[in-house]
């Protein structure tokens, strides 16, 4: 990896080989969220979360985001961060046959590049931090080049369990079409300061992941489709047990519902503060 200088920020690095040159980048200066920047999920699958929240999200005057695990009686919260929305989360707002609600507008939409993030993981199991890549309509038709591919650079949910960091792509929506390429589980190394890189280059034919400047992974053409549509980041936490996606591992009740509601019995045994902590994401395209 090729070191990238930031004045007055931590450097980025890159991947040999090619030019690169910043496209975006949110390097969390001032004293709160721009919002100009990132939209909060709180929706899930056209219904309220139970569990995402705007609270606990806090820009420190050093140039770091702060999304922190937040307790309420005996339920927890945490935020969930995106530069677009998936259309499928809205609430249907209106009459008629139409199942979604009117269009989030995106704050940042971009393919191919490099997107890399520099952050400090959550201490605690039973919740945790990822990420990623989202299109608005993914698996909307069976071509994943036009309607996006799931791209998950970065997630930590077997950190505390495996003693591992996964990565890896996912296409087709989320139904009986769905194809999941298998994603990597490379080892959790710890650094000397706790703070971690995480990336992706996506190019028109695959997806190169990496961590703390090692690759990974890649995923890509013949054996797994590549996205050639604007997809939005997505920076990201999740209290397990209160969403059917993690199945009965993390909490679901085996009722057919949407969701359980309820932790799971290794968040309740966190050890609070905790928090997932990120001091940069940025974008860079290629130079051709």
């Amino acid at each position: 990896m090729k070191k990238y200088e930031v004045k007055d920020h931590r450097a980025s690095f890159l991947p040999e080989g090619k030019e690169w040159k910043l496209a975006w980048s949110d390097e969390f200066d001032g004293n709160c969220l721009d919002e100009s920047k990132w939209n909060y999920r709180l929706y899930f699958w056209g219904r309220k979360s139970p569990t995402f929240t705007k609270e606990g999200v806090e820009v420190d005057g050093n140039s770091n985001l702060h999304i922190k695990l937040v307790k309420k009686g005996d339920d927890y919260f945490s935020g969930h961060l995106q530069t677009g929305s998936l259309t499928y989360d809205i609430p249907k707002d209106s009459d008629g046959f139409w199942p979604f609600g009117k269009y989030e507008e995106a704050k940042f939409m971009h393919k191919f590049g490099y997107y890399e993030i520099r952050c400090r993981l959550p201490r605690n199991p039973g919740w945790h931090a990822a990420f990623w890549l989202q299109a608005p309509g993914i698996g909307s038709t069976p071509n994943p080049e036009e309607c996006g591919v799931e791209t998950d650079i970065m997630e930590n949910y077997k950190q505390h369990t495996d003693g591992v960091i996964l990565c890896g792509n996912g296409y087709n929506g989320y139904g009986k079409n769905s194809v999941w390429p298998g994603h990597f589980k490379h080892p959790f190394k710890e650094t000397e300061d706790g703070w971690h890189y995480y990336g992706v280059d996506w190019d028109e034919n695959g997806y190169t992941f990496y961590a703390d400047g090692e690759k990974v992974g890649y995923q890509g053409k013949p054996d797994s489709a590549v996205s050639h549509t604007e997809e939005f980041i997505v920076v990201s936490t999740e209290c397990h047990g209160y969403h059917r996606v993690f199945g009965t591992e993390y909490g679901f009740d085996g009722h057919g519902k949407l969701w359980a509601c309820r932790p799971v019995e290794a968040l309740k045994k966190a050890v609070l503060p905790d928090e997932f902590v990120v001091d940069h994401v940025r974008v860079f395209d290629e130079v051709k």
